[in-house]
């Protein structure tokens, strides 16, 4: 697993410079797309803590709670990740049974897919346009009541 020495989001963007851009433009986007989502520096859930224990930048916050812990678990509704070889876009929305970012999956761009999260090398390989739509969708969705959140498999 890649690991972020960061302790605050300036370190955390400054960490890898050759990618700071990147995670900057990534992050400008969501920020403007969804303002109410408010941007936080997300540490992981804590060893021995159910979820992932990688720093990343969140973007609001939901508890959850699963059957492995007896106390509930904060969750970033969208996370922005370094990864050793890639970035990674985590989104807990869902509508539906399914991921919101699965409706967006053909769509975003150069990146792969999977449940959750899509996983891109720099930020010229998403869509901004459509990166938009999805994270004002999230903002609305969640306001209007529309959407779940949720962490982990969703689906059949």
């Amino acid at each position: 697993m890649y690991h972020v020495e960061a302790s605050s989001l300036a370190e955390y963007f400054a960490y890898d410079p050759a990618r700071e851009h990147d995670l900057r433009a990534v992050d400008e986007v969501v920020r403007a797309a969804a303002p109410g989502l408010e941007r936080h520096f997300f540490t992981g859930t804590g060893t021995g803590k159910p979820g992932m224990s990688i720093k990343m930048i969140g973007y609001g916050t939901f508890r959850y709670r699963v059957k492995a812990s007896p106390e509930p678990i904060d969750w970033p509704v969208v996370a922005l990740a370094l990864q050793k070889n890639y970035l990674s876009l985590y989104v807990a929305a869902v509508e539906g049974g399914e991921y919101l970012l699965n409706q967006y999956a053909g769509r975003l761009g150069k990146v792969g897919v999977g449940q959750n999260c899509a996983r891109f090398e720099k930020a010229a390989d998403l869509d901004t346009g459509v990166l938009t739509e999805l994270a004002r969708r999230i903002e609305t969705g969640l306001a209007a009541g529309e959407l779940e959140l949720r962490y982990g498999r969703v689906g059949k």
